[in-house]
């Protein structure tokens, strides 16, 4: 015993002196205190980041102002490149650094959110209390894994349940909520904040307790420019999406009790999805979008030639659908590169009969208008 204790003690011994070695060689740098993002008094953003062999860094992110597609960043003497952006609009925004060409995350900041193809680094500057984390009841948002036997793979979803979901015995409707090309099911819970934004509307009493369902709309591995998968996720979606909401949540039937809405591409799935059913939903909503193409811009058409308006017109014409529609809500910024294939589309569906709530905001194609378009529908829903 008294030899394997010395034993213990020498193992330790050397341990603390091969730990002495490895600290005294090394050499804190300016990485170690880096604050990577600063939010400014004057909602302006410094970003920060250590690359001292770096040739350039740049900084990316679409939704923050001037940025688009990267901006230079500066070098300093002990190698930190910095920018400052801004002033912005308070809420979510996310980006990420670009050193030699790189896309890379902020290794200091852990908050991020997904997209179809990468990840990006997330910030939020607090803005009003109808969108941001307060002291209210908070429902809970799940990802669920489910296997699709129309497109033979299993898939991922997110799902909000309203506080009080898991204690109870009550039904609810559903609002089923799409997000855009390039995106997936990640994003309407982490930059559009949808949680947070039904969470506070039901706690002040401005929107029913409600389920609200954000599936994956990319079907595949998509590159901008390449067709969308919009026929495969219509397949998927009420194959398979929808009927396992209605099996698996306590949900109401009914169309006064289901609602769609999506934002760019997934406006385009939502008139894909709720026109040819219509029947089925009670609200739709299109976020800065509507049939791609109809402009002459883009492809409406399918392998029979036919535009979208000709292959719906049954359903378009369809007066006894029409009459339980309650809500058919538009909503695009002045600035969205998508403005006029939202005016076409809502002058196109008026033509056919239907009464549309039309709104045009400021600003462009961004998570700044989406989250506020989000905000506005949502009490509108199951009234």
């Amino acid at each position: 015993m008294k030899n394997y204790s010395l034993f213990l003690i020498g193992i330790l011994s050397i341990s603390i002196m091969t730990a002495s070695s490895v600290y005294a060689q090394w050499t804190p740098t300016p990485n170690d205190t880096l604050v990577s993002h600063r939010i400014l008094p004057d909602k302006k953003i410094r970003f920060s980041i250590y690359a001292p062999g770096a040739h350039k860094v740049q900084l990316g992110g679409s939704d923050i102002p001037g940025v688009g597609m990267g901006i230079d960043m500066t070098k300093s003497e002990e190698g930190i490149w910095k920018c400052t952006v801004g002033p912005v609009v308070p809420g979510a925004y996310r980006y990420n650094f670009i050193i030699d060409g790189v896309f890379v995350l902020d290794p200091k900041n852990t908050a991020t959110s997904e997209s179809s193809t990468n990840l990006w680094s997330l910030i939020y500057i607090e803005e009003s209390d109808s969108k941001k984390n307060i002291q209210v009841p908070h429902g809970a948002v799940s990802e669920v894994t489910y296997y699709s036997n129309s497109l033979k793979r299993f898939r991922r979803m997110h799902i909000y349940t309203p506080f009080g979901y898991e204690t109870n015995d009550d039904m609810y409707p559903v609002l089923y909520l799409l997000h855009g090309a390039l995106d997936c099911d990640d994003a309407w819970h982490t930059v559009g904040r949808a949680g947070f934004i039904l969470d506070n509307l039901i706690a002040d009493q401005k929107a029913v307790p409600m389920i609200v369902v954000m599936p994956a709309g990319h079907t595949g591995p998509y590159q901008w420019g390449q067709p969308l998968q919009i026929d495969e996720f219509v397949t998927d979606f009420t194959g398979d999406i929808r009927p396992y909401i209605e099996k698996n949540y306590r949900v109401l039937t009914g169309r006064e009790n289901r609602a769609i809405a999506g934002l760019s591409m997934g406006g385009a799935q939502t008139l894909n999805i709720a026109i040819p059913d219509l029947e089925s939903y009670g609200y739709i909503g299109v976020f800065s979008s509507g049939v791609f193409g109809i402009t002459g811009h883009g492809s409406s058409v399918n392998t029979g030639g036919l535009s979208w308006e000709e292959q719906n017109k049954a359903a378009l014409d369809n007066i006894a659908a029409k009459e339980d529609l309650r809500l058919f809500w538009f909503a695009t910024g002045k600035d969205d590169y998508l403005l006029e294939t939202s005016r076409a589309t809502v002058e196109m569906l008026r033509r056919h009969g239907f009464e549309i709530v039309y709104k045009e905001s400021p600003g462009g194609h961004t998570w700044i208008n989406w989250r506020d378009y989000l905000h506005e529908f949502a009490p509108l829903l199951f009234r």
